[in-house]
Formats: C-alpha cells, sequence, structure tokens
C-alpha cells in the first residue's frame, strides 16, 4: 500500500518532536512504527514523515552536494519506497540506515537517469532490510561543518528556509526587507553551501 507524501507545508514551521532518551523506549518505538508502516497505517506512515523529514532532507543535502532539489527529489523517492518496502527492524538506528540507504540508492537511481542510463533502480530492486551498522553520520557531520563555516546570517537564512519551512515572505517579515532581496540572498548563500560541501565532499561521496 502507497500512501500520498505530505507536501513541505504539513507541518507547522519549526515544529519539533520530542526526543525520546530511553534507547530501549526509541528501539521499541521504532519496531511498532516500522511495523504498522508495513501494514498500511496511514497514521504511522504520516509520523514515519512527521520524524525523519528534517533529517533526511538533511542528509539529502549533503548527499547532492548542496543541490536542493535533487534532495527534496531524493526525500519524497525514499518515503514512498519505505510506505512500498518498510516492513520490520531491529532498532531506531537500524530504521535511520534503512532510510538513509534508500536515499543513496536513490540518488543513484536519479543520477542515472539524467544521464539517461536505462539500467535504474526499480523500488522493487531496494532493499527491504538495510545493514543496521552501516554508517551514515558522519555526512550529517560534514553539513554541520558547512553551515558551521558560513557567516551566522547566513546559516540563519538556510535554517530559516530549509529546516524551519519559512517561506521567502516570512523570512522577508523577520529580517525586514522585501521578499525578492530574500530570493537574492538566498542565491547567494546556496552557492556558498554548494561550494563548501562540494569542497568538504570531494574524496568521501
Amino acid at each position: 500500500m502507497t500512501f500520498p507524501v505530505p507536501g513541505p507545508a504539513s507541518r507547522p514551521a519549526g515544529e519539533t518532536f520530542p526526543v525520546q532518551t530511553s534507547l530501549p523506549a526509541a528501539n521499541a518505538d521504532a519496531r511498532r512504527l516500522a511495523a504498522a508502516v508495513g501494514r498500511g497505517d496511514e497514521a504511522a506512515f504520516r509520523e514515519l514523515y512527521d520524524r525523519y523529514h528534517d533529517r533526511l532532507f538533511r542528509f539529502a543535502l549533503v548527499l547532492g552536494h548542496g543541490d536542493e532539489p535533487l534532495a527534496g527529489e531524493i526525500v519524497q523517492s525514499v518515503f514512498v519506497t519505505a510506505a512500498a518496502k518498510l516492513r520490520r527492524v531491529e532498532s531506531e538506528e537500524h530504521l535511520w540506515n534503512w532510510l538513509a540507504r534508500v536515499a543513496r540508492q536513490q540518488l543513484a537511481r536519479t543520477q542515472r537517469q539524467r544521464r539517461r542510463d536505462p539500467a535504474v533502480v526499480d523500488v522493487a530492486d531496494l532493499p527491504d532490510c538495510a545493514d543496521p551498522r552501516e554508517p551514515d553520520s558522519v555526512l550529517e557531520e560534514k553539513l554541520d561543518a558547512a553551515l558551521l563555516a558560513m557567516e551566522p546570517d547566513e546559516r540563519q537564512l538556510i535554517e530559516w528556509f530549509y529546516f524551519d519551512g519559512l517561506s521567502h515572505k516570512n523570512i522577508a517579515g523577520q529580517l525586514g526587507v522585501t521578499p525578492k532581496a530574500v530570493s537574492s540572498r538566498l542565491e547567494r548563500v546556496r552557492g556558498r553551501l554548494r561550494s563548501l560541501l562540494t569542497r568538504t565532499l570531494s574524496h568521501e561521496t
């Protein structure tokens, strides 16, 4: 069973979710969530989306070296795949690694499609289970490092637009400038982020 993937505006800007402090509880919750999604539970799918969307976007942004349209495309594909393929995980880490591995494969698929390579990966060929030992946190750390290398006002702009979901108009109101000025600033800041990520990841992805 598949579910419509919620759009970026489906959650209030800046909304956060409680962090589980107990590892056994977090693992049990991940097992519950994956099993419910596998049964076709739409509420569980939305919970999965809400819980992992922002983290996946950050991860996909690194994979795509700052290409935000590509990152968005990857994230949408990951959730479509999760609705079709996610069944059982052993822990919260396992669930995240499954999602991250699908993101990597979707990136490879998209790149092949862009090169018009007929050898693309079908959803049926994507993994039912990823190795829970596969580490991906280093890529998230690289994004954090790239953001920290930016000026504070640049970093704030990225976080408002991509991670808090604020519109150009909302940001303009925060800064006391016009939406057009925000668009120009974002274009410049995106270029800087892409440059930092490309330089940082040149030997790692």
